[in-house]
């Protein structure tokens, strides 16, 4: 039996294997979905991915399963109770920020955008497929969307946070050439 090729990082655990073969990089098009991924991405600003991985059921627990309407009810007891939750990321202006982009995910909402249909046309459509340098933590395009995202009024966006969440939802192939994930070419 031939072993499967997979991008470096993903062979670190059994994990981060079944996360890499099943979910990263697979293009996801659903708004809500979409929202609690970079939720989550923004939770992970300073740590491991394998950290919110492992902590992603108590996440959704904690956070009404990323239900925008349900967390953007959310009220500073709430952030308390959720300060004190050790199954998640107990950092206070991450959860904060989680409620404020509820509110920001709905003003789109309310402003008739489409959260995936808008992020989607930041790419045109279709995943843009990289070549085979170097990968990168950021680039133009993840700068121009957290822009546009802060403008929005979300909060940890920042470029390096956008395009690791680029990567995550398939907007960007960054997996790597030996890969059998990797598009073809």
């Amino acid at each position: 039996m031939t072993p499967i090729c997979r991008c470096a990082w993903a062979d670190s655990s059994p994990m981060m294997a079944a996360y890499h073969d099943e979910e990263w990089g697979v293009p996801e098009r659903d708004s809500r979905a979409l929202w609690e991924k970079l939720m989550l991405d923004g939770f992970q600003a300073g740590l491991a991915w394998s950290i919110i991985l492992r902590k992603r059921d108590a996440f959704r627990a904690a956070f009404a399963q990323f239900d925008p309407e349900a967390v953007a009810r959310f009220t500073s007891a709430d952030v308390d109770r959720l300060v004190l939750d050790p199954g998640i990321v107990r950092s206070r202006a991450k959860i904060e920020a989680t409620i404020g982009n509820a509110r920001a995910y709905l003003a789109m909402q309310a402003a008739g955008v489409d959260f995936s249909s808008w992020i989607w046309a930041q790419v045109g459509g279709t995943p843009i497929v990289l070549g085979d340098g170097p990968v990168p933590t950021k680039t133009a395009l993840s700068e121009q969307i957290s822009k546009a995202l802060k403008q929005r009024g979300f909060k940890f966006v920042g470029p390096v946070i956008v395009y690791a969440w680029m990567q995550a939802v398939g907007l960007v192939d960054d997996h790597a050439a030996i890969c059998f994930k990797r598009a073809k070419r």
